[in-house]
């Protein structure tokens, strides 16, 4: 069999792995929707208030999005490296000829097809729901995509060195909510400390979410980046910590249990 039939098998398993779940399923899309209804519809944005949707509607779709490019990667790689370490399916993948990084990138396309399909309910709600007036640019397919394939990556890497599939899902939640509020998401810089300032620019998040602002809401004034425009310079960077993160994920997975 060649690379791109193992990759398309794998990619194959994993889908029917995951519609089988039902709860996953209903989860993986019920989550951001609960969000966007609950800070998008209920709470609101106070554009000439302050606190913390003090800024328009259109600024938090960045934050929306990452709730699914963030999280559903982490707990779903996560768990599932963890649950095949414990099944000591590896043991039994290192037998056949797909590799770690094959098994990773059908994984991660099927991650990519799920968070799309959830990403474009998001955009929908937020309009629908915030009336938020957003920019629709190819720029945040490309900003999902390459953000999936970072994600899926460091989700990889939690499932290989935690010790079991609970472990894996806390790892996910302890380090996926920090990232999720400390990354230029529902909290402008501004009203973190000063000190804290460089310390998201560690952060892939951000990167992502000062893309997709920039795609999509261009009176944002991001940033530029070396001088270069914002949407196109954050993707950059974004895809350069992607194959970095993808290269380590990879190497992460066990050949052996």
């Amino acid at each position: 069999m060649s690379r791109l039939g193992r990759v398309r098998a794998q990619t194959s398993a994993g889908w029917r792995a995951f519609v089988r779940r039902r709860t996953a399923v209903f989860f993986t899309f019920f989550f951001p929707v609960i969000l966007i209804v609950i800070f998008g519809a209920l709470i609101q944005t106070d554009p000439t208030g302050g606190g913390l949707f003090a800024e328009p509607a259109a600024y938090y779709v960045p934050g929306y999005l990452a709730v699914v490019v963030l999280f559903t990667p982490f707990s779903r790689l996560g768990s599932e490296v963890a649950r095949h370490r414990e099944g000591n399916r590896f043991e039994k993948l290192a037998t056949t000829p797909v590799t770690r990084g094959e098994w990773l990138l059908g994984q991660t396309l099927v991650n990519a097809a799920i968070i799309a399909l959830a990403s474009l309910l998001i955009l929908v709600l937020v309009v629908v729901l915030t009336g938020a007036d957003i920019a629709f640019s190819p720029l945040v397919v490309a900003y999902i995509l390459v953000g999936v394939v970072c994600f899926c990556a460091i989700g990889s890497m939690l499932g290989s060195y935690t010790d079991s599939q609970d472990g894996a899902v806390a790892a996910s939640n302890a380090l996926g909510l920090p990232l999720l509020f400390l990354s230029e998401t529902f909290i402008p810089l501004e009203q973190l400390p000063g000190w804290f300032g460089p310390l998201v620019n560690l952060s892939p998040l951000t990167y992502f979410s000062r893309g997709v602002r920039a795609a999509t809401y261009p009176d944002a004034g991001t940033a530029s980046v070396f001088g270069l425009e914002p949407a196109l310079a954050n993707l950059g960077i974004l895809a350069v910590l992607a194959v970095v993160a993808f290269a380590f994920g990879a190497y992460s997975i066990p050949r052996t249990d």
